[in-house]
């Protein structure tokens, strides 16, 4: 399988795929279409699309609207990664809202994961995917994936053991690198507090007013 880097995503997104943008594993993006016929018609044509490259139907939510579009490939572990084959579909599909005249919204594209701390995931990892999508065999490396994406994916941050309590889970909210920063500054003004930014923007650590924390990510700065 041809997975392609983050950096050569970046690249693609800030030329000729300026519709997408990296969100966690998947190659996002949202559509605006003027009814909820237009929406349904724009959807359908993307899955007939995916069906004549001979890919998966890409992860697809039709709201009022709005259309969310995820591409991602799920390789022989059940790991999820952008392939050549999702940038050739993800270029298809732009073709395809333009031609829909659907305006794209990048800036809005998110995507929540859970995160959670743990010491032994070979231990914890089986319980949460039993728990949430119904098989313990969906712990792919240190992450949980629903094939039918129902529930967001879960990831395991490997800690070593403290006593309770203290905060073990989570979000990590993956933003449009462009919108971040100004995300950022709304929820600090809005009475968070920030705790670390040495990584961003590939990651910065806010916490609420009660100090609960919570990770903003991007995919500027990794591999």
């Amino acid at each position: 399988m041809d997975r392609v880097g983050t950096p050569e995503i970046l690249a693609r997104t800030a030329d000729e795929l300026s519709d997408w943008r990296r969100l966690a594993q998947p190659l996002t993006a949202r559509f605006r279409a003027e009814d909820d016929v237009a929406g349904a018609a724009f959807v359908a044509a993307i899955a007939q699309a995916a069906a004549a490259a001979g890919h998966a139907v890409p992860e697809i939510r039709l709201g009022r609207g709005l259309v969310d579009v995820a591409l991602f490939s799920v390789d022989e572990t059940g790991d999820r990664c952008v392939t050549a084959k999702d940038l050739e579909l993800a270029l298809v599909i732009t073709g395809i809202a333009q031609s829909f005249e659907l305006s794209s919204l990048p800036g809005e594209a998110a995507r929540v994961e859970l995160a959670l701390d743990t010491a032994d995931l070979a231990v914890t990892g089986p319980f949460w995917a039993a728990l949430l999508t119904g098989d313990a065999g969906h712990l792919t490396g240190d992450t949980v994936f629903d094939p039918s994406d129902r529930v967001p994916a879960v990831w395991f941050q490997r800690r070593d053991a403290q006593p309770e309590p203290r905060q073990r889970w989570h979000l990590d909210l993956w933003l449009a690198p462009e919108v971040a920063d100004a995300r950022i500054a709304a929820a600090v003004a809005a009475g968070g507090t920030l705790i670390d930014d040495a990584q961003a923007p590939a990651f910065t650590v806010l916490a609420d007013p009660e100090g609960n924390k919570v990770c903003v990510c991007t995919a500027v700065g990794r591999a």
